[in-house]
């Protein structure tokens, strides 16, 4: 079966582990680097590929006054022991929290409640502690996400998925001042191949471009940015993507890398776009034309947040983010659907 690029174990973790954790957070990006993924070599032409999508979401908004009465948005799952653990995003009118939703089959989720939320009294301000991407490391969750004005990338680190231990400072930084990344870094996207994290990423410019980059890592802390980012420019004007790329999701299915992104056009709207890549580097869209757009009532402005496991079958899970009401972050009446993409690779 093909498979998603796994994040496997690296260090048993101890009081000093913890303790050179913390330390490593203080240190965040370390610098550039000219890197690729390891590249593939194809065996034949670019497979087709098609969606099975739910007509309804998986799971929904809360109650009022819930801290997701608003939007429920983001997932980012993981599987571990029958169990689909799923950290989402959720907005509340004010502020974005992280909250648990848990499933043995990854369409029945039963909601545990917030887990992490901003802290004004440091770096993440009281705006934001979501919009992450949830990985195992060894027995643990390891859980970028994105916090701070303007934003950056921090981790936390649990045992459990409830209980969340941050690290002091953002392990991914701003750029300096001119780079592609100067004003912002956001929804952040990880796999392991080998020996390596690699991070795919929002970056954001002065002129409130936003376009998709990728970092490097032994272990998930420190991280050194690829010193050609980015590796997704906007498309041509006109296009579904042409006002904004966001939330990366990368994997590996047989001889290529692949990308689901979500795009943004001039109105608004958001939908998902695909891009193939031999070295997870030099990324080349599939189509103009958008791979996922919302038919529903309750998506068909908003298609965003993808993230993807491999299924049983070969094919792969995808869990996403819809709405009806097209803004580029907040208020959309937000809720998290689910399709299967499968790839024909043949006999």
């Amino acid at each position: 079966m093909d498979e998603v690029p796994v994040v496997t174990p690296l260090r048993p973790r101890s009081a000093a582990a913890l303790i050179a954790g913390a330390l490593l957070g203080l240190a965040g990006c370390s610098g550039y680097e000219d890197f690729t993924l390891p590249p593939l070599e194809p065996q034949g032409p670019l497979p087709a590929w098609s969606w099975t999508v739910f007509e309804e979401p998986v799971l929904q908004r809360g109650a009022a006054g819930a801290w997701d009465s608003v939007d429920a948005l983001n997932p980012s799952v993981v599987f571990r022991d029958g169990t689909y653990y799923n950290l989402y995003s959720g907005y509340d009118g004010k502020t974005w929290h992280t909250g648990l939703a848990v499933s043995t089959d990854g369409i029945h989720w039963e909601k545990r409640g917030k887990v992490l939320s901003p802290d004004p009294a440091t770096w993440e301000g009281d705006y934001i502690a979501a919009n992450g991407h949830l990985a195992l490391v060894g027995e643990e969750f390891y859980y970028w996400y994105q916090a701070g004005d303007p934003p950056r990338i921090g981790l936390a680190r649990s045992r459990d998925a409830l209980r969340w231990e941050k690290l002091p400072r953002p392990v991914l930084p701003l750029g300096p001042r001119g780079a592609w990344d100067e004003r912002g870094v956001a929804d952040p996207y990880v796999v392991r191949i080998e020996d390596r994290f690699y991070m795919y990423y929002l970056g954001q410019d002065r002129a409130r471009r936003q376009r998709l980059g990728v970092a490097v890592s032994e272990d998930g802390v420190r991280w050194r940015k690829l010193r050609s980012n980015p590796v997704l420019e906007l498309g041509p004007a006109g296009a579904f993507d042409e006002n904004g790329l966001g939330e990366p999701a990368v994997w590996r299915s047989a001889d290529r890398y692949w990308m689901l992104y979500t795009g943004r056009d001039r109105d608004e709207w958001r939908r998902l776009g695909l891009a193939v890549s031999l070295d997870g580097v030099h990324w080349e869209r599939v189509s103009g034309e958008a791979a996922l757009a919302g038919d529903r009532p309750w998506n068909e402005k908003v298609v965003c947040d993808p993230t993807v496991l491999p299924a049983e079958d070969a094919s792969f899970h995808v869990w996403f983010g819809g709405g009806d009401r097209p803004h580029p972050a907040e208020n959309l009446n937000g809720q998290i659907g689910y399709a299967r993409l499968s790839f024909d690779t043949g006999p």
